[in-house]
């Protein structure tokens, strides 16, 4: 993913401008995370299906990673 196209902001960005979160770009097999404060700065990327995997332990109460590929790792 050299150039997302669209980033997306959390609803939980906060009011007025919303840039207190981060911003998200996604493909069929990539996830990019940047600063929505700081957006010309780094990029995080990750394969889709770690990204996918790591918002699954957010919303887990537990904070265990979920699905069948966090059994394969």
């Amino acid at each position: 993913m050299a150039a997302p196209i669209t980033w997306r902001k959390s609803s939980y960005s906060g009011e007025g401008d919303g840039n207190e979160c981060v911003e998200i770009a996604t493909s069929p097999t990539r996830a990019a995370v940047r600063d929505s404060k700081a957006p010309a700065r780094a990029t995080l990327t990750f394969p889709a299906a770690a990204f996918t995997d790591f918002v699954g332990a957010l919303k887990d109460p537990q904070g265990r990673l979920t699905g069948v590929r966090a059994l394969e790792k």
